[in-house]
């Protein structure tokens, strides 16, 4: 195994045994004219100005005080650097507003300049799930050229119509052929939740998209798994709320655990849902800004990912143009359901070479 860096060192320590003392301001950033509150992270023994980071969640309750986000935040600051987590209130609400991350990205770096703790130099960028193809699309805005040393992405996707349907079916694009696992209910729920009344078929099933963001928005507040049998009880309740006609429907998002929809059914409206989609978001497809990145990219997924297949992350380096230095890492190491914590690095020893040889290039960035 090649050398690690000191950085890579000292944040494989800080995330084994927890983080060094840290310390945390809060701040408030201008996001083209929303004010939007944010975390700036750094060793508490620092004196002087230190590599820049801004790190964006994914489409979670909890925001940027996500646990994980928490931990690998204080980890990534522990080998000498300084981060700004921007709160992206609208991706709390659930809303897939992929608009919003090169705003933020902007605002994370004027927060880090204004700070005074950053070094005068290119900073770095790291998404996470939803926020990780567009994290990496924002550094080839034109506005942010000069801005941004390299940028990394944590469990994201690319091709929006294989992302839908891995989640209405489970079935994804592997490069050894397609397998079909049970997905995570949480993104089917978010999906429906902001464009299931835009498909024509569904215009006046208003009261199924309700229904399956009052699951969504609970489970991510209760904190379980979203695949839990502690949910089925509410998924009886909100299906016996539903007028006959709409609980067939409801019942291709959300279904008992241990259950199983109609997959053609469910390949069918994710078709359709990824449709509506384009139409209402087109930016929610980021082949188009990510052609344009030439900043290095350094792209992580989960083996097992349950929610975006790792099949994704392939795609996401693809899109990226030939010239742009990518690497790709696929590791059993990183998890990514809002729920499910990623496992010390102790708990897969034959993974850490795979795993230590991605960070000691991530964090060579800035």
């Amino acid at each position: 195994m090649p050398l690690l860096s000191r950085r890579a060192i000292r944040y494989t320590r800080a995330w084994l045994s927890g983080p060094l003392d840290m310390a945390e301001e809060e701040t408030i950033l201008d996001r083209a004219g929303t004010s939007v509150p944010a975390t700036l992270v750094r060793p508490r023994g620092a004196t002087g100005p230190l590599p820049g980071w801004i790190v964006l969640h994914g489409m979670t309750r909890p925001g940027r005080a996500h646990v994980q986000l928490v931990r690998f935040t204080h980890a990534l600051a522990s080998s000498g650097a300084v981060a700004i987590v921007p709160e992206v209130p609208e991706w709390r609400e659930l809303a897939l507003a992929p608009h919003l991350a090169t705003a933020t990205v902007k605002a994370g770096v004027r927060g880090l300049r204004s700070s005074g703790w950053a070094i005068d130099a290119p900073v770095g960028v790291i998404g996470f799930s939803f926020g990780a193809a567009h994290a990496i699309a924002s550094s080839g805005d034109p506005e942010l050229a000069g801005e941004i040393a390299g940028s990394a992405g944590f469990g994201g996707y690319c091709d929006l119509g294989s992302a839908f349907r891995f989640l209405m079916t489970g079935v994804s694009e592997q490069p050894d052929g397609g397998r079909t696992v049970a997905p995570d209910p949480y993104g089917r729920w978010i999906v429906a939740a902001n464009y299931l009344t835009s498909v024509p078929d569904f215009a006046d099933r208003g009261d199924v998209a309700a229904a399956v963001r009052e699951l969504a928005e609970y489970c991510g507040d209760q904190g379980a798994p979203s695949w839990d049998p502690v949910y089925d009880p509410m998924i009886a309740r909100l299906r016996e709320r539903l007028v006959p006609e709409g609980r067939s429907l409801f019942d291709l998002f959300a279904y008992p655990s241990g259950s199983q929809p109609d997959l053609r059914a469910a390949a069918e409206v994710a078709e359709a849902l990824a449709a509506a989609a384009r139409r209402i978001e087109p930016l929610l497809d980021p082949r188009e800004a990510l052609a344009r990145v030439v900043q290095p990219v350094h792209i992580l997924h989960g083996r097992s990912d349950r929610l975006i297949p790792s099949s994704e992350a392939t795609k996401l380096q693809q899109a990226l143009p030939q010239t742009t230095r990518s690497h790709l890492t696929i590791t059993r190491l990183l998890a990514h359901s809002a729920q499910s914590p990623l496992p010390s690095l102790l708990h897969a020893v034959h993974e850490v070479p795979v795993f230590a040889r991605a960070l000691s290039d991530l964090l060579a960035v800035p």
